[in-house]
Formats: C-alpha cells, structure tokens, sequence
C-alpha cells in the first residue's frame, strides 16, 4: 500500500460568541481525530482547552489555547491542523484578536438555537480586518429550538449573500444524525461513534438540496470561463471540482462555505475535519506582516517585500513562509505554567527554529536560547525537535519576550509584528495589597500579567494603583491569577477619581518667611502676581512661570528656587485639597538678606504666597473627561442617548457608520463611567461597541468632590 503523503500544517482560530460551542466543538475534533483518548465536558471542567482553574469555574474559556491534530484526507494526504480556541466572552476580545492574527483559517462558530450574536459580529469583522478566510459551522444542531434555516438566513443578512450553504442537516434536535452533502448531493449518516456512511438523500430533502445545489454550482463556475461554458453546455462539475474551486474562493474572500456539526454527538465532524484541511490555505499561500525598524534596512530579512508604511514607526514589509528563509518567530501569547515558569506560544514566520537555537528578540532587544519546543495540547506538552515556517508551537523560559514579540537570528535592528491596535480598557478597579509582602511583590507580579495579556493595563491615580481591562469579569480573573500564579493577594475598590483645581480669577499675593534663632536666620520676601493659566481651557498639568524682577530684588541665584517653591504649593493641594493645575506664577519683586537668605527659604516663602494666592482668589474644581464613542444599531440609539445624558455627558457627534450603525461620540465625566461598559451591555444587550479615551479636564458643575486623603 502506497503510503500517505504529507503537507505542512494549518493554524484554525476557533472563534464565535460565548457559549455557542466552541470548546465542545474542538474536544470533537480532537477526539474524532484521535489526538485525545476521550472528549471531555465544558460541564465537568474536562475540556483539553478549558483547563485553568478560572475558566473551570465559570465553565467558559478565558484565553486562547491551542490542539493539535493530525488528520488523513481523503485524498490520502496527512495534514496536521492547529486548533486555537479562542474566548467569545467580551471581556477576553483580546485573546481572540491574538488567534486570528496568526490564523490561516477562521472557523467562525455559531449556534444553530441563538444564531448570530454579538460575539458572531465581532469575530466576523475582527477576521474580515485581519483578511483571515472564513468558514461557518452552525453548530448545537442536537439541541432543542435548533433551526439551521433560521441561523442561515440570520447570517446572509448580516455578513452577504456570499455566504453558502454546502451541508444540510437532516432533521434536526435529537433526530439530527445525517447531513446532505450539498456538493456531492448524497446523504451522509452517521452512527453514535461519529462515523458515517453515504446514503442517497430522502425524497423530502431532495429538491432542497439541489436548488442549493445549483445555486453553489453556479455561482463556483460562474468565476471560470472554462468551467462555465462546460457547465452551460451540460457538463456537471464534479464534486472534487468544486472543492477545489470553493477552496480557491475561500482563499480570497470571495465565499464563506457554511456547514453544520455536532459536537455532542460527533455528527458532521469527520466531514467538518475534511473541509478544514481542504480548505485552509496553505501558509505558504499568505504572506505574514512585520514592522521593520524606521525603514527596511538593505539587509532585511530573506523573503520580506515592502507592503507600505505604518506612519513613520517604519515599515510594513510582507513576510513568506519559506523554510530555507531567515529564521523569525511571532511570539503572540505567553503564560506562566506553575511547573515550568513562562511559556511562550510562537508561530515560526520563516526559516526553521530547532532547539538550543540562539536569537535576538527584535522587539525588546533581550537574547534568548530556546531551551526546548513543543506543541501544544491544552497544557500538555509534547516535545519536538524543531518547528518551520508556518508551525505553531510553544517554548519555555524566553523570558525576555512578552506577548507582541519577535524574534530573528540578526545581532542588531529592530522589528515588531504587523498586529490591529489592541483594544482599549473600558473598565477599571484600584488595587489594594493585602499585606506589605504583597504590596512589595506587585509591581513585579503586575507587569508579568500585562506581559501576558496586552489588553491589561497598570497605572496609577493619586496613590492608588489601578488596574483596566475590557470588563470586570476580565479583571476579576487577573486578580484571581496575581493570588494563584503569582502568589499576591490584593482587595479591589472603586478607583479614585482624580479631581484637580485652579485658581479662580487672577491675583496678587505676598510670601515672606523671617525667622531668626540665633545664628544664620531665614529670610525671603516674593511679589507674585498669580493667574489662570488658560483662557477658558484646561489641561490639567499646565503651569508656567514667569520671571520679572529687576534690579535684583531677589537674587538671580534664588530664581529656580522660587519655581520649586510654586510646583511644591500646586503639589500639596489648594483650599479644596486637590493639586493644582493651570496656573501662571510671576514673580515680579522680593527682598534677600546678604547673611540670611537661602535657596530653602526662597522655596518656603513662595510656597506660601501661592497658597495665599488661592485661599484669597479662590479655586475652581476640575474633573477628568473622556471621550465616549459608542457604536450601535440603529434601533437602540435613543436609548443609549438618554443614558448619555443622565451621565451629564454632552454628545458631540452621530453619524453612520459604514455598516449602518448610529455611532455616538459624547464627552463624559469620569465619575459616570466607573460601571459604564456593564451598564451598557445590559441596555444594548450586549450589541454596542465602546471605546473611552481621556479628554482632559472641564469645570466641574454641581458636584461635591472628596477631599484629597493625605498620606
């Protein structure tokens, strides 16, 4: 017997909305393919890809994790698929935008009882940005309320008429064990091992299917002169044809194949299996992206064309899958495993990557040695001797590359993958450290977890330390890792808002400090004329000082002084307890001692005049803005504009956006945001996108600010 031939392995994103049967449908396919012993359940926490105590927990999946299966076609071909199951939960958006970017494939998953979610639009179009080809399953056909018509027609309306059904489901509920193979228009059924056999297609299901038939069949050779003029003259494509040209449109886009699975009962998996390994493209067929230093260098790596510019952070460069090219690794997720430290998730971009290898991390500059690799499955690790162009696998202990990275063999330069932007926090808490043994092992422990998942972000609010990401179910689990993984245990609370003010009006004020004890005194008389520093505007930072003296009234010597003193007064807080911002100091007179004066007391004296510059003038208080922009359909515009308002935000714009959704940008106080992106998922049902920036700082109408707690 001839043996089976080999090719290079596929990467498939599993991707959809929460809850659609993504995990399940990937414990299939790895059981079916006999990569696993037995298929595990969501419900049982034994799923090879939900297997973090987190996600166990809460029986979903919360990061990106990888299967490997190895599949013989029915062409006879070995082709070993990469199956990366991805989160559909909004608070983990992050991790499916890291699957797709190093996917060949999108396998776009959606239940045959919810059909198309707002997880399913948010998948769809992070794949369509990222130019990933797409097939949908429509799966949970097993299930009650299960309607694959109902689903189909829900995704031609969203997504295009391009769109094609090449399964049917024959019955559906528990009577689901058969599907019509629409190409090849006979029935396959199945028995309650998952595999099937062919039978001819019942007579109710037969004029159905061959409308589709035709439709498919039309629209296939309508893209191939050949092809059409035999089809118009009476001569039926095959049904290997046909695969083959669907392949083909799938590979640009130009249709999105839509087939039918159970992952309970395992039918439509086998058939599911094949599809994938036809269909993906092979990944010598699509070019990967990097971003090469501040232009290409005449040396850039081997395989690279340039592909354009990112706006002067340098250029875009195309990267081909070739084995014989310079090794470069796309580092894309890293986690820390309890027995091994950090484990790194690449794709090999070019060249050959073998075990001991040494190489630059381009992005950060560290060196790594590979210590050893691996493929994936689940957390199992199962070792390899090296990985091409194309594979994805893991490594341990690069320590020095976080999420984002590459890696090459080049001594100099600098590189970094061609990623979409990644997706801005929404959502925040302060943390509180338990004890000090926490409070001093956090920052390390932190910028581990961010170096994991990108869309975290640290950073500080008065002398509070806060964590964002894209939900609190997303930040709930980062604090359950810092206790689990990282050994720090923390509290979280409502974060600070950071209020400022300013000086009402302008006004002049004298600092003087005269003090003798004995010895060398202290002596140091300012004039300060003290201001706003804006017309009507903010920036909440702004300060400027201004020196007028003549004479020599106060010494030149004690000038920088002077300018300490000022940022020491807007430092400690005005009359309502906050720091203060926007002001302009002028100093335009003073006096000195010859014997007494100093550069303390300069800064003492000037401190003080400020201080009574703002207790006689008064202040202004100032709160933090954003800007709001939320995108959603039509029909929940009014509702999300009431919200706005009762927030005292102030909207500035609505308009359409290219898809038809009403996108609203409004201009909001912080303090209404704290529960906003909850809040409006509940209203819009999960429908809208959000995004907030930071917009600087307006007066403060009507509001009544804490006091700022001193240390």
């Amino acid at each position: 017997m001839e043996a089976a031939s080999t090719d290079r392995h596929r990467t498939v994103a599993v991707v959809g909305a929460s809850g659609c049967g993504k995990t399940t449908l990937t414990e299939a396919l790895l059981h079916r393919a006999g990569a696993i012993p037995r298929a595990g359940r969501v419900e049982d926490g034994s799923t090879v890809t939900d297997h973090e105590p987190e996600e166990i927990a809460r029986g979903i999946s919360l990061g990106l994790a990888l299967g490997t299966l190895t599949w013989t076609c029915p062409d006879g071909v070995v082709r070993t698929l990469t199956l990366a199951d991805a989160p559909g939960h909004p608070d983990f958006a992050g991790a499916m935008d890291t699957a797709l970017s190093v996917a060949d494939l999108a396998l776009v998953v959606v239940s045959a009882v919810d059909g198309v979610e707002p997880g399913t639009r948010t998948a769809w179009a992070t794949a369509e940005a990222l130019g990933v080809p797409r097939v949908v399953v429509v799966t949970q056909e097993d299930r009650a309320r299960a309607d694959f018509r109902r689903v189909l027609a829900e995704l031609r309306e969203a997504f295009g008429e391009h769109l094609w059904p090449i399964e049917l489901p024959l019955g559906e509920e528990q009577s689901f064990r058969a599907i019509a193979d629409v190409l090849g228009e006979h029935a396959l059924v199945y028995d309650d091992e998952g595999r099937h056999h062919e039978e001819d297609l019942p007579p109710e299901a037969v004029d159905e299917e061959h409308r589709m038939h035709v439709d498919v069949t039309e629209e296939l050779v309508s893209h191939d002169d050949e092809q059409l003029d035999a089809y118009l003259s009476g001569r039926e494509p095959a049904a290997a044809d046909l695969e083959r040209d669907l392949a083909r449109e799938v590979a640009t886009g130009e249709a999105v194949p839509v087939v039918v699975a159970s992952g309970v009962t395992a039918t439509g998996v086998d058939r599911l299996t094949d599809l994938l390994c036809e269909l993906a493209p092979a990944p010598t067929e699509r070019d990967s992206r990097i971003v090469v230093g501040s232009a290409v260098p005449d040396d850039a790596p081997a395989g690279t064309r340039g592909a354009g510019d990112d706006g002067g952070a340098g250029r875009t460069v195309a990267v081909a899958a070739d084995p014989s090219g310079e090794p470069l690794v796309h580092i894309f997720r890293t986690v820390i495993d309890p027995f091994v430290g950090q484990v790194s998730m690449l794709k090999v971009l070019s060249g050959v990557v073998r075990t001991s290898d040494r190489l630059r991390n381009a992005t950060t500059g560290a060196d790594e040695r590979v210590h050893g690799l691996f493929r994936l499955q689940g957390k199992e690790h199962i070792p390899v001797g090296e990985l091409a162009a194309g594979d994805v696998g893991a490594a341990a202990k690069l320590g020095g590359s976080p999420s984002g990275t590459l890696l090459w063999s080049r001594p100099s330069g600098q590189a970094r993958p061609f990623l979409p932007p990644p997706r801005q926090p929404v959502h925040a808490a302060a943390l509180v450290p338990a004890s000090q043994s926490d409070d001093e092992r956090m920052p390390t422990a932190l910028a581990r977890l961010v170096a994991e998942d990108p869309t975290l972000v640290v950073d500080r609010v008065g002398d509070a330390t806060v964590l964002r990401g894209l939900g609190d179910t997303h930040l709930d689990v980062a604090v359950e890792r810092l206790a689990r993984v990282f050994g720090v245990h923390v509290e979280t609370g409502p974060v600070p808002v950071a209020y400022r003010e300013t000086i009402a009006r302008s006004t002049q004020a004298e600092g003087k400090v005269k003090k003798q004890s004995g010895g060398h005194g202290q002596f140091a008389v300012v004039q300060l004329r003290v201001a706003p520093l804006l017309d009507g505007g903010f920036e909440a930072g702004g300060f400027e000082f201004v020196d007028s003296v003549v004479g020599g009234a106060v010494p030149r010597q004690y000038i920088s002084a002077v300018e300490k003193g000022a940022r020491d007064a807007m430092a400690a807080g005005g009359p309502q307890g906050h720091p203060v911002v926007d002001l302009r100091v002028e100093v335009y007179d003073g006096k000195s001692h010859s014997v007494d004066s100093s550069d303390m007391a300069f800064r003492v004296a000037t401190a003080a005049g400020v201080k009574a510059a703002l207790a006689e003038a008064g202040t202004v208080l100032l709160e933090p803005v954003a800007t709001v922009t939320v995108t959603v359909p039509p029909d929940h515009q009014g509702a999300v504009l009431t919200d706005l308002s009762g927030r005292r935000g102030h909207v500035s714009a609505t308009e359409l956006a290219d898809d038809g959704r009403a996108r609203l940008v409004a201009t909001v106080p912080e303090a209404e945001l704290s529960r906003y992106v909850l809040d409006l998922r509940s209203l819009t049902g999960g429908r809208a996108e959000l995004t907030i920036r930071p917009a600087g700082y307006e007066r403060a109408h009507g509001v009544s600010a804490p006091r700022r707690l001193s240390r």
